[in-house]
C-alpha cells in the first residue's frame, strides 16, 4: 500500500549517534604517542644530567680541594719560622712551606699565586703558623720577611748604629737615638750620672721580628752586652787591672778604633796602661776621629788634632769620658789581659794593618819614617 507518504517513513536501520558521543580512536593514539615521548625526553635528560655529574664530579673535588687548601678550618697552629733563600722561585717556596707544615700543598700555593698574580717574594727569614693556609701564607709572604737581620760590626758608634736600625721596615732612626739617650734602658755596666750607652751594646747580627719597636731593639743589644761581660768576667777581671769595669770598656774602645789585627790589641792596651801609668797624654787617634763628630772615616787634619773635647787625648790627658764605639769580645780580652811590655809608641807598619810597636821616641820615630817610605802614612 502506498498510504504513507516517503518523508515520514520508518526505518528499520538503527540511528546513528553524534560525533561527540564516539571516542576518536586517532586521539587516544597521539596521547599515547604524547606520553611515551615525554618519557623518552626524561630519560634522556636524566641521562644528560648523570653524565654531565659524571663529567663535572672530579672538578667539583678538585675546587672543594683547592678552596680548602685555601683557608683550611681550624685556625692556625703554633708559630715556625721559614728561611727562603735568595733566588727561590714560587715551587720552591711552595715546598718549603708544604715541608714546614705552613700549608697542605704546594700546587695549591702555585695556583693561587698564578691565579692572584702573587710573587715574586722576598728572600729573607719568615715567621708563620703551622696548618694557616696558602692564602694567609701568600698574604704573610707579601709583606716581606717577618724576621729582619741587622748586622752591627764592632767599632760603631750609636749614630751608626741608629742609622742601621733605621734602614728597617718601620724603625726610625731618630726614635732610636732618643730611645738610647732617655736613661730608661740602662746597662749593668754603666755607672750612675752616666746616661749614654755609647760602646754598651754588643756587635753582632741580630734577628729583629716585624713589630718590635726602637726600645725592643736596643734592649736586646744591651742585655746582650750585659751577657758577655759576665761570661768573660768583665767586673773582677777589670778590678783586678786597677779598672772599673766602665773604663775597661772605654780602653777596649780605643783598641777597637786602632787595631786591625788581634795579634795587636794585647800590646796597644799595654801601651795605654804604660801611657796612664806615666801621665802622659794618649795620643790615640781614634779618639779625634770621634771628637770630630759622627763622621769618624776619613784623614785626619792638623784642625783635628786641635778640636776642644774631652775626647782628643793630644789634648786631655787620661781616658775619654765614655767609650766611643762598640767593642769586639778580643778588644775587651785585650785590656783584661794585657802584654806584658814596657812599649808607650806605636805605629801601622803594614798594609795589613800590623803595627811596629817602641819603648823609646827615637825608635818610634824610625818606625814612623819606615810607614812613610812605604806611603802608610
Amino acid at each position: 500500500m502506498n498510504d504513507l507518504p516517503s518523508t515520514g517513513a520508518l526505518s528499520d536501520e538503527p540511528a546513528t549517534p553524534g560525533e561527540a558521543d564516539v571516542p576518536d580512536p586517532s586521539s587516544r593514539q597521539d596521547r599515547r604517542a604524547a606520553r611515551a615521548h615525554s618519557v623518552r625526553h626524561r630519560r634522556r635528560l636524566l641521562l644528560v644530567l648523570l653524565v654531565l655529574g659524571v663529567l663535572a664530579a672530579p672538578f667539583l673535588v678538585a675546587g672543594a680541594w683547592f678552596w680548602w687548601q685555601l683557608d683550611p678550618p681550624g685556625g692556625a697552629g703554633a708559630k715556625v719560622t721559614v728561611d727562603i733563600p735568595s733566588g727561590t722561585g714560587v715551587r720552591g717556596i711552595g715546598d718549603r712551606l708544604h715541608a714546614a707544615g705552613i700549608i697542605g700543598s704546594s700546587l695549591a700555593f702555585r695556583a693561587y699565586v698564578e691565579i692572584s698574580g702573587g710573587g715574586p717574594y722576598r728572600a729573607g727569614r719568615y715567621q708563620l703558623r703551622h696548618h694557616m693556609g696558602v692564602r694567609a701564607a701568600a698574604d704573610q709572604l707579601a709583606k716581606g720577611p717577618s724576621i729582619l737581620r741587622l748586622a752591627l760590626p764592632p767599632g760603631l758608634n750609636l749614630d751608626q748604629i741608629a742609622a742601621r736600625v733605621g734602614q728597617l721596615p718601620g724603625l726610625r732612626a731618630d726614635r732610636f737615638l732618643a730611645v738610647a739617650h732617655l736613661g730608661k734602658i740602662r746597662s749593668k755596666y754603666e755607672p750612675a750620672g752616666v746616661n749614654t750607652l755609647e760602646g754598651l751594646t754588643f756587635p753582632d747580627t741580630y734577628l729583629v721580628e716585624r713589630g718590635e719597636t726602637e726600645t725592643d731593639v736596643l734592649r736586646t743589644l744591651v742585655c746582650s752586652f750585659d751577657a758577655m761581660g759576665d761570661r768573660i768576667g768583665l767586673g773582677p777581671r777589670a778590678t783586678a787591672q786597677g779598672l772599673t769595669p766602665y773604663q775597661a770598656v772605654i780602653e777596649a774602645s780605643m783598641i777597637q778604633g786602632e787595631a786591625k789585627l788581634d795579634v795587636d790589641r794585647p800590646l796597644i792596651a799595654a801601651v795605654i796602661d804604660n801611657r796612664l801609668r806615666a801621665d802622659m797624654l794618649l795620643q790615640i787617634d781614634t779618639t779625634v776621629r770621634y771628637a770630630r763628630g759622627p763622621d769618624m772615616a776619613g784623614p785626619l787634619t792638623s784642625a783635628d788634632f786641635k778640636v776642644d773635647s774631652p775626647y782628643n787625648t793630644y789634648l786631655v790627658k787620661g781616658l775619654p769620658p765614655t767609650p766611643i764605639m762598640t767593642v769586639s769580645e778580643a778588644s775587651l780580652q785585650a785590656v783584661l789581659a794585657p802584654a806584658n811590655v814596657d812599649y808607650l809608641y806605636y805605629v801601622v807598619i803594614d798594609k795589613s794593618g800590623k803595627h811596629a810597636f817602641a819603648t823609646t821616641y827615637r825608635q818610634h820615630l824610625a818606625n814612623v819614617a819606615e810607614a812613610r817610605k812605604k806611603g802608610l802614612l
